[in-house]
C-alpha cells in the first residue's frame, strides 16, 4: 500500500503540458507574435514528449502494480500453506522429513572439518577432545554455553539452546503433565524458544509421564547432583538440536495412556511408554554426554523411526540388558540413513547385550571402553555399516560369550556382505570381533566421524565418563 500512497498525487503529464501552455500564453500579444513560430514547434514538441512520458509512465504504473498484486497474492498463498502446515501438526515441524538431507549436511560439515576447534589455554591434555574443550576451565559456571562448541562425531552441528536463555529449574515436581508448573523440568523443555536448562539444588525428579522435549533445548545438569528415576523419562520425538548432558537417569518406568503436553499450545493423548531412559524418535542433531545411565524397563538410549546425526559420548552404563538401539525394524527402510556417533562411553557392570544393536544405517563406534557384557558387545540386523576403531573389549570369562559381535540373520551368506570391521580395537581375554564385507575404507566413509585415538588410551579418555562432579570455581 505505501507504494499507491506515494505515487498517487502526482500530476499526470497531460496536466503539466496544459499548465505550461497556459502560463505561456498569458504573456503580452506582442511577445507571442514575435515567438509564434518557436512556440508552434516547440508546443509541438512538448507535445510529443510529454505523450511519449505518459504512455510510458503509465505503463510502468501497470507493470509495478501488477508485480505488486503477484507478490501480494504469493505472500499471501505462502502464509496460508504454512499455517495449513501448522494446524496439521504444529508440534512435528522439525521432524526429520528427509534423513538423506540431513546425513549429507552432517557428511559435509565432517569433510570441510580439518581440525575441529583450538583449544587454547582451557586445554588440560586429558586427550579427550570434548572435554579439553570445556572441562578444565574454571569458569566452566559463567561459560556454561561453551559447551555447545564442543560435541564431536555426526551430532556435532547439535547446539541445543545455545541461542538462547538461561532457565532454570527449581521445582522438582510433576504434578500435572498437561499444566505443568513453572520453575519445573517439564515447564522448561515444551517452551517453544531455545533455552538452556540449569538446576538450582541438587534433586531427584520422578515423572508422572514421558518428558516430551521441544527443539532447541539443553539440559545442563552441571553444578547440581540431578536424578530422573522411578518414573517416566525422556522422549525427544520429531524435533531437533537437544543436548543432554550431566543427568542420572535411572529406573525409568513404563508410562502412558494419559494426557501429556509438548509445547505450550499442544497436548494430546500418549499410549504406553516402554520405560526407555532416553528415547529419540524421528530427530535430529542430538548429543547425549557425560550422563549415569542404568536399570530402565527398557532401552537405556533408543534412536528409531529416521532419527539421525546422533552422537552419544562420555556416558557410563550400568546394569541393563538391552542397552542401546538404533533403528526401529528390518522393514523400516529410512533407516538406513541413520548416522550415529559412539564415542569414550564406558560400558561397564552388569550389562549384556545391545553396545549397540543396529539396523540398515551407518555407526561409528569409537574409543569406548566394554569393561562388561553377558551376552555380546555389538550386534545388529538389516545390512548396517559397523566401524569399530580403537576399542577396548574385554571378554566375560564365559567362554562361550567371547565374540564381541552377533549377527541377527542365520544366512552366513547375507551377513558376509554386511560392512563390519575391526579397526585398531584391543581384544583382550579372549575377546574377538568376526569382521564382514568391505575392506576397503571408502566402504565406511559414512560410517566414519573423527579420528580414533590408540585403544592403548582408552582407559585414559574414559576415566570421567558418566556425570562429572562440578563445583562452581573449580574444574569439572
Amino acid at each position: 500500500m505505501d507504494y499507491f500512497f506515494r505515487y498517487k498525487y502526482l500530476a499526470p503529464p497531460s496536466t503539466l503540458f496544459l499548465t505550461a501552455f497556459f502560463l505561456h500564453s498569458s504573456q503580452p500579444r506582442a511577445t507571442m507574435a514575435v515567438s509564434l513560430r518557436w512556440f508552434s514547434v516547440g508546443s509541438l514538441l512538448l507535445v510529443l514528449t510529454l505523450l511519449f512520458i505518459s504512455v510510458m509512465a503509465s505503463k510502468e504504473n501497470d507493470q509495478l502494480v501488477q508485480s505488486r498484486f503477484a507478490e501480494a497474492e504469493e505472500l499471501q498463498s505462502s502464509k496460508n500453506a504454512s499455517m495449513a502446515d501448522r494446524s496439521e501438526d504444529a508440534w512435528n515441524e522439525h521432524a526429520v522429513h528427509d534423513p538423506e538431507e540431513v546425513a549429507s549436511m552432517v557428511d559435509l560439515s565432517i569433510s570441510n572439518s580439518t581440525h575441529r576447534r583450538n583449544l587454547g589455554y582451557f586445554s588440560c591434555g586429558t586427550g579427550n577432545p570434548i572435554d579439553d574443550c570445556w572441562r578444565c576451565d574454571r569458569r566452566w559456571y559463567h561459560r556454561r554455553k561453551n559447551l555447545a562448541n564442543c560435541a564431536i562425531g555426526f551430532g556435532r552441528n547439535a547446539v541445543g539452546g545455545r541461542d538462547g536463555r538461561y532457565y532454570v529449574v527449581s521445582d522438582p515436581s510433576d504434578d500435572d503433565p498437561v499444566n505443568p508448573k513453572p520453575g519445573t523440568l517439564r515447564h522448561a523443555v515444551i517452551q517453544d524458544r531455545p533455552l538452556w536448562i540449569v538446576f538450582k539444588r541438587d534433586m531427584v525428579i520422578t515423572l508422572k509421564q514421558e518428558l516430551i522435549m521441544n527443539s532447541f533445548k539443553t539440559i545442563d545438569g552441571r553444578g547440581a547432583n540431578v536424578h530422573i528415576a522411578y518414573g517416566a523419562c525422556i522422549t525427544i520425538q520429531f524435533i531437533t538440536n537437544v543436548i543432554i548432558h550431566g543427568l542420572h537417569i535411572h529406573d525409568c518406568k513404563p508410562t502412558g495412556n494419559a494426557m501429556v503436553r509438548s509445547s505450550p499450545s499442544h497436548f494430546g493423548w500418549r499410549t504406553m511408554a516402554d520405560g526407555d531412559a532416553i528415547s529419540i524418535y524421528g530427530s535430529s542433531h542430538i548429543w547425549v554426554d557425560h550422563n549415569s545411565l542404568s536399570n530402565c524397563a527398557d532401552g537405556l538410549i533408543d534412536a528409531v523411526m529416521g532419527s539421525t546425526a546422533i552422537t552419544i559420548s562420555n556416558n557410563h552404563f550400568t546394569h541393563h540388558n538391552e542397552v542401546m538401539l538404533l533403528g526401529h525394524s528390518d522393514s523400516y527402510t529410512r533407516d538406513k540413513q541413520m548416522q550415529v556417533t559412539i564415542a569414550y562411553n564406558h560400558f561397564g557392570k552388569g550389562l549384556i547385550q545391545r553396545m549397540p544393536r543396529c539396523r540398515h544405517g551407518h555407526f561409528h563406534v569409537v574409543n569406548n571402553d566394554y569393561t562388561h557384557w553377558e551376552m555380546y558387545a555389538i550386534g545388529g540386523s538389516a545390512n548396517p555399516t559397523i566401524n569399530s576403531q580403537g576399542n577396548r573389549y574385554l571378554a566375560p570369562a564365559n567362554a562361550f560369550a567371547k565374540e564381541v559381535t552377533k549377527r541377527m540373520c542365520e544366512e552366513i551368506g547375507t551377513w558376509k556382505r554386511w560392512n563390519w570391521r575391526s579397526e585398531g580395537d584391543l581384544l583382550l581375554n579372549g575377546a574377538y570381533f568376526i569382521p564382514s564385507g568391505a575392506r576397503a575404507t571408502a566402504s565406511y566413509a559414512r560410517a566414519s566421524s573423527l579420528g580414533a585415538k590408540s585403544s592403548s588410551v582408552v582407559g585414559a579418555i574414559t576415566s570421567g565418563a558418566g556425570v562429572l562432579t562440578c563445583r562452581r570455581g573449580y574444574q569439572c
